[in-house]
């Protein structure tokens, strides 16, 4: 789908057609916007602006090479926008392409804050006078966006820790929830990191103006303090796991030593057993070993007494 955001005596018009651009000046256009777009519109829009878009394998690459570069007439900017899911985050990639005034971008999937970017350019024309402060207003509202999700996933982490800390019972399942938290964590990080390493590369080009660089420091700004915050929730993240592994130690720590207990309390009334058990027919056994069963029998108790007592008077109980 092609949508074409342009002025026409101060009103913010929209057409998604690609054959309006014959009609559109340049100067007119803030914003193209390519959502899943067919090839029609993808050369039609690469016609009009002069220049070459980018395919979906290139704009995914990793090198900071790929992530951004320029020409003498247009900046690319590839970065990946994080869509939030019932138990992890998938990201989308998203390309910009900034010729002149007019904002291009290129995606794959539906994003809230091309949806509000497009809602405000309807209601507030007079703001938006060129593509680079619509450009701005996109990464604005994402980097909002980022901050509430580490901000959910601060609340999480909360929510375990008074898990922990009243005492309920870690399952497996507790220990795979914390995983997952870690993972999202990273995932985030790493996505406002690239964030951060785009808006770098923009601040570095020359092409870019001046009167917009102030916002761009601002957006660097919040974006460290986002990835301060990112860092403090994985430090707690991995005290809590720690907390989590101690407290399992501690539990399987107290079974063996009921288990070593146990045993070492039964050992003196076996071996009495297992003594008079193979000579109960012997010497003066025979005849009296109904009596004999009821000696060795207290002696099992006494023997076991004492061991009892032993090991409360060194408070191993």
């Amino acid at each position: 789908m092609l949508e074409i955001f342009y002025k026409d005596n101060g009103q913010m018009m929209v057409s998604q057609s690609e054959t309006d651009f014959a009609n559109i000046p340049h100067d007119k256009v803030i914003w193209i916007d390519l959502f899943s777009p067919s090839g029609e519109e993808k050369r039609a829009v690469e016609s009009y602006l002069g220049t070459t878009i980018q395919n979906r394998a290139q704009a995914e690459e990793i090198e900071i090479s790929s992530r951004f570069s320029e020409t003498d007439e247009a900046i690319f900017a590839n970065t990946s926008f994080l869509i939030p899911g019932p138990d992890e985050y998938t990201e989308e990639t998203v390309s910009f392409i900034l010729t002149g005034n007019i904002l291009t971008t290129l995606r794959e999937c539906p994003l809230k804050s091309f949806t509000d970017l497009q809602r405000r350019l309807m209601a507030f024309p007079k703001i938006y006078d060129s593509g680079h402060v619509a450009f701005l207003s996109i990464l604005e509202n994402r980097i909002d966006l980022d901050a509430d999700m580490v901000e959910l996933l601060s609340k999480e982490i909360n929510q375990y820790n008074r898990k922990v800390s009243v005492g309920e019972d870690i399952s497996e399942e507790f220990l795979i929830d914390i995983n997952i938290i870690q993972e999202n964590t990273m995932l985030i990080r790493e996505n406002i990191i690239d964030k951060q390493r785009v808006i770098s590369s923009i601040l570095k080009s020359a092409n870019y103006p001046q009167e917009y660089r102030s916002r761009l420091n601002v957006l660097l700004k919040d974006i460290s303090s986002l990835i301060n915050h990112t860092d403090f929730g994985f430090e707690r993240l991995e005290y809590l796991q720690n907390t989590v592994l101690g407290i399992i130690n501690l539990d399987q720590n107290k079974i063996m030593k009921v288990f070593t207990l146990v045993s070492l309390l039964l050992m003196p009334p076996t071996l009495i057993a297992s003594f008079f058990g193979m000579n109960i027919n012997f010497g003066w056994f025979v005849g009296h070993s109904y009596w004999m069963w009821v000696i060795i029998l207290v002696l099992m108790l006494v023997s076991l007494a004492v061991i009892f007592w032993v090991f409360k008077h060194k408070k191993m109980f």
